[in-house]
């Protein structure tokens, strides 16, 4: 009987250790700390804002709604909701997940107590567009979707797209993420003008509905929020410009070595868009705001920027209100978005610029919402509104 209890406990011993060894060598598992705070919703749902029938198209459709899906959290950790409004091309779905089946940063705001509000804009995804009703759609271009959202590093059209790592998968057709990725995409009016007038109409329509918020908004959305604000500066309680719409007064083109950049398409007339905003002194009936452009760039892998012509009128209605501009390291907007913090600064408008590769958060491109380390870029905005708009005790 001893020796066999002997036997039986050099057994278990060396199963034991052979338990340790496949432990160790096996991938470790998240502990509680590393994992997300868990989702508790209080109330789920959607709604459309801004819309009317419109008997003089065949049809009599609907125009001009807004599409918003709205997450409200058990328990609030902040007093403002934080409303997501996409780029062109995009959706909702922007913010509800990623090409590489992670959640998006609508989850990551909601888990840590952040009511948000999804929308899909005018006459893109599930705010419906019959027949055209509202003016052309864009064909789809696969081309410059892969040159400015997925894989910049291929074609190096501007000198940050070299910088570029975090695309989930390969970033080719054919590769699941690209695809899922491609499969969002979808037409957005051609005349951005319309698009801006339309946009602007109703979001201030969701405002009026849901009170003050926070706007996050991305890329050709960035063309909203200004007017947004502009009508209803005590409703919005601060802007996440996330690459905005820009330059201010032209476009950029994308030229590659060694001339880079180029001007392109019409003269902004408000400056960061085509809808007006309020300038003080006001512009005369008929007066148009005077612009100059820089002699030469920051630094020769960056844009030379227009600004006003001095002395420069002020955005008064936009001064008071907390704006960060969160800009990437691969973008193409890497060579562009100072002008805008540089305009915004001198019509007397403060805001913060944060360069995510001056912070250690590399690699990224436009798209940064779904790349592969999305969250640590939401952690870095929620920590600037936590402490730039705190919670009342």
């Amino acid at each position: 009987m001893h020796g066999m209890s002997n036997k039986k406990l050099g057994l278990g011993a060396a199963l034991r250790s052979l338990l340790g060894a496949l432990l160790a060598s096996a991938p470790q598992v998240a502990t509680a700390a590393d994992e997300p705070p868990p989702m508790v919703l209080a109330k789920t749902g959607y709604f459309f804002v801004g819309g009317k029938i419109d008997a003089s198209v065949p049809g009599s459709p609907m125009t001009g709604q807004m599409y918003v899906e709205y997450f409200i959290p058990k328990t609030l950790s902040h007093p403002y909701p934080i409303v997501m409004i996409h780029g062109g091309s995009q959706t909702g779905t922007n913010f509800t997940g990623t090409p590489d089946g992670r959640e998006g940063w609508a989850q990551y705001f909601v888990r840590r107590g952040h009511a948000v509000y999804v929308v899909d804009q005018v006459a893109r995804g599930r705010a419906a567009h019959f027949s055209q009703s509202q003016g052309k759609v864009a064909d789809g271009n696969l081309n410059r979707t892969e040159q400015r959202f997925v894989a910049p590093e291929r074609f190096n059209l501007w000198p940050q797209a070299k910088m570029h790592t975090q695309w989930p998968g390969a970033g080719k057709p054919g590769d699941p993420a690209f695809d899922q990725f491609y499969a969002s995409q979808f037409p957005s009016l051609v005349d951005f003008p319309t698009q801006q007038r339309l946009n602007r109409d109703a979001g201030i329509a969701l405002l009026d509905r849901i009170g003050p918020a926070v706007l996050l908004t991305h890329s050709q959305s960035g063309t909203f929020h200004w007017p947004i604000a502009d009508a209803r500066p005590n409703l919005v309680k601060a802007i996440i410009a996330v690459e905005p719409n820009g330059p201010p007064i032209y476009e950029t083109e994308f030229k590659g070595a060694p001339e880079w950049f180029a001007d392109m398409g019409k003269k902004k007339p408000s400056g960061l868009g085509e809808v007006p905003l309020t300038y003080d002194p006001p512009l005369k009936a008929g007066e148009e705001l005077a612009f100059v452009k820089q002699d030469k760039p920051d630094r020769p892998d960056l844009v030379r920027c227009w600004q006003q012509q001095e002395p420069a009128r002020k955005l008064k209605n936009l001064a008071g209100i907390p704006i960060v501009i969160v800009m990437s390291e691969a973008s193409y907007h890497a060579s562009y978005d100072h002008c805008t913090a540089n305009y915004l600064t001198q019509a007397g408008v403060h805001n913060t610029m944060i360069k995510l590769g001056e912070i250690g958060i590399h690699g990224n491109g436009h798209m940064m919402m779904l790349e592969k380390n999305s969250d640590d870029i939401a952690a870095v905005m929620r920590d600037w509104l936590m402490k730039t708009l705190p919670p009342k005790s």
